[in-house]
């Protein structure tokens, strides 16, 4: 119970105080680690305070989705830089996962105390790619590290590649899926946590007129051209199984309230399975948006079961006995508290310093019909 105690606390308020240093523009004194009220464990944006910008580009406005991919603009020496791999990964006769990090963090911040112990664990092999400037950068230019780590994998190893995406990483898998169709047929799983797949009403409040935000946080407010361009004509494809997991409680991604929120996908072809962490663990209030991606027991489960069977997650598989579980294997519960401060201390970090545009960057032409 202490444990459980211990958790809530640290992440309600790191990650409260990880929103209030963007909001204010300013780098406030580090946290402290005792919860806030229960009745408001987690900051809100209320939609009728942010007017949504208004982008109505039709879908025949955006390339084919058998238009073939234009050639990598990223230098091979970078791209092959960003890709780093166990060495069981030549040798093995199951897919290699792929680990897509989020917004302001690279696979060291998000991965490194979670998943990469609890896949080693396994004898899985994985890879994982590092995104320019801490995925603050065009995420377009982003998607190009995804296509690459993906067809390199797949060289490699022969086999069909299982990419796991957290927030932003979620979506440049799906980006690359779009406009480089040759990849549909390298993959096997998609699987992401809290994906801003339809963007975010929370980030809309993060990039503020004339201040602006970061080039990637422009891309994942809600309704912005690169969100309406990875969506175009069809969210997801034949062949590839989709499993989105999100919690409700999420403060960066929202709406996030069921399957017709910004994580979950629809149509397409795809064999899809959208699930909330509550669907799961209908109690679990504690988990938001750091943890369904670094330590939340249920989105773990979830994620193996896709992994561990054919097409995406079932929900009705999971074992219940989840529930009662504080962290994902992989996680050290001594290491816990500093491995997370660490993290949000990260992304408050960035969302505070790193540049900031007062636009989002253009739709790339390979993007468009035309």
């Amino acid at each position: 119970m202490a444990s459980r105690v211990l958790r809530r606390g640290v992440t309600a308020a790191v990650v409260v105080s990880a929103l209030g240093v963007l909001l204010a523009g300013q780098v406030q004194a580090a946290p402290s680690a005792s919860p806030p009220p229960d009745s408001t464990p987690y900051p809100s944006i209320d939609p009728s305070d942010e007017p949504l910008p208004e982008r109505t580009i039709p879908d025949e406005r955006f390339a084919p989705v058998d238009k073939p991919g234009p050639a990598l603009e990223v230098p091979t020496d970078k791209l092959e830089a960003a890709l780093q791999c166990t060495g069981n990964t030549a040798e093995s006769s199951r897919g290699v996962v792929l680990f897509v990090p989020g917004t302001t963090v690279t696979p060291r911040d998000n991965f490194s105390w979670n998943w990469f112990p609890a896949m080693d664990k396994l004898g899985r092999p994985y890879c994982s790619v590092t995104l320019p400037n801490n995925a603050m950068s065009d995420a377009q230019v982003s998607a190009e590290y995804v296509v690459h780590a993906i067809r390199t994998i797949h060289r490699i190893s022969g086999q069909k590649v299982d990419v796991l995406g957290h927030s932003q990483g979620g979506t440049e898998p799906r980006f690359a899926l779009r406009f480089w169709p040759d990849l549909r047929p390298m993959v096997d799983d998609y699987i992401a946590f809290g994906a801003t797949n339809h963007g975010s009403l929370s980030v809309n409040a993060l990039c503020p007129p004339v201040v602006g935000c970061a080039p990637a946080l422009w891309q994942q407010t809600l309704n912005s051209g690169y969100i309406q361009a990875m969506n175009s004509r069809q969210e997801t494809f034949p062949g590839i199984s989709y499993t989105n997991i999100y919690t409700r409680t999420d403060e960066f991604v929202q709406p996030n309230l069921d399957d017709s929120g910004t994580s979950s996908l629809h149509g397409g072809g795809g064999d899809i399975t959208n699930v909330a962490l509550q669907d799961i663990c209908p109690a679990d209030v504690a988990n938001e948006h750091i943890a369904v991606g670094t330590y939340a027991p249920s989105a773990y489960a979830l994620a193996m079961d896709a992994l561990d069977h054919e097409g995406p997650a079932q929900p009705e598989r999971i074992d219940r006995t989840v529930c009662g579980q504080v962290f994902m294997p992989g996680v050290n519960p001594l290491q816990f508290a500093s491995n997370y401060t660490a993290t949000a201390s990260t992304i408050a970090q960035q969302l505070t310093l790193a540049p900031r545009v007062t636009t989002e960057p253009e739709l790339k032409p390979y993007t468009l019909a035309d």
